[in-house]
């Protein structure tokens, strides 16, 4: 996603400079985090930016959806888990099953983007209805011109994200009223850049992804306002953006969070959340006070 700017790349370096060596070689060991696409730029970033202060720490970040997320991190697998939805009480189940405590982190705000080909230039404004036409189960609407009589007489050639991605479960509820509601005959994937690509290669298509994909690939993607709002930092933030502005999160291990490496590193994420969220395309917390005191009470 959107590079590290230059200047908190200096930072970083400066800072490696004046830490005692022993300090970061001390510091060692694994950390394993799934889930998410849409979290997933934001704690690459951190991951990237966390190995120039501590080397020799490898931090993994694996890219399954949120509930396939989940269901690693619910057997133990993974130390921390990226989500892009709250954990459903099925999953926290398992979780408990296994022996395994958990708390929630809320990383940002992020604005499920409808996004559309840059030459599609009469879909600027859709409402909930008209998404929910196109995207209930059993839908009846084939071609643009199902939903207004003014609109092409073309196919609309659908991609969405795969069923274990949280950003299904939210739109699908958001929108159809029930989450997992949702037409079938679409091209789904995990993996947002190939939803970006389908949009973008399209002047029919129509997609939705988190924020960050659309900002990233804006020169070749429209966004569409939904209810008269487009998604931007600012109407996200505000949730101006209905309904689909939503809270990301990273859930960790209790356990996980005992060890100095993952503590360390959750520390470094909140420290630096207010600058790399926002580098990433997405809006946020006002303050990472509490969620970094909720670190250091578990780290306790």
């Amino acid at each position: 996603m959107r590079k590290i700017t230059t200047l908190f790349f200096v930072i970083t370096i400066l800072a490696i400079l004046v830490l005692p060596v022993s300090a970061a070689e001390q510091l060692e060991g694994t950390i394993k985090i799934d889930g998410s696409s849409t979290v997933y730029p934001v704690t690459q970033a951190m991951a990237e930016e966390f190995s120039y202060v501590n080397p020799r720490v490898r931090v993994t970040v694996g890219v399954s959806g949120s509930g396939g997320g989940f269901a690693k991190f619910n057997v133990g697998e993974t130390d921390l888990s990226n989500a892009s939805r709250e954990i459903k009480d099925s999953e926290a189940k398992i979780a408990a099953e296994n022996g395994i405590e958990f708390t929630q982190f809320i990383v940002g705000y992020d604005g499920i983007t409808v996004a559309v080909h840059p030459e599609n230039d009469w879909a600027n404004d859709m409402t909930v209805g008209e998404l929910k036409q196109i995207w209930e189960p059993n839908s009846s609407v084939e071609k643009w011109s199902d939903l207004r009589a003014e609109w092409p007489d073309e196919e609309i050639d659908l991609y969405g994200p795969g069923a274990d991605s949280g950003t299904f479960d939210y739109f699908t509820e958001a929108i159809n009223g029930k989450s997992g509601a949702s037409r079938s005959d679409f091209t789904a994937s995990e993996d947002d850049n190939v939803l970006v690509r389908g949009v973008s290669g399209n002047k029919y298509a129509l997609g939705y992804f988190g924020y960050a994909y659309y900002e990233e690939n804006s020169e070749k993607l429209k966004a569409v306002a939904v209810n008269g709002v487009l998604p931007n930092p600012e109407t996200i933030a505000a949730k101006e953006y209905k309904p689909l502005a939503r809270p990301l999160f990273v859930y960790a291990k209790n356990s996980a969070v005992e060890r100095p490496e993952v503590e360390a590193f959750l520390n470094f994420y909140f420290k630096n959340a207010a600058e790399i969220v926002p580098q990433t395309g997405y809006a946020p917390l006002p303050s990472y006070d509490e969620v970094l005191a909720k670190v250091e009470k578990l780290a306790k």
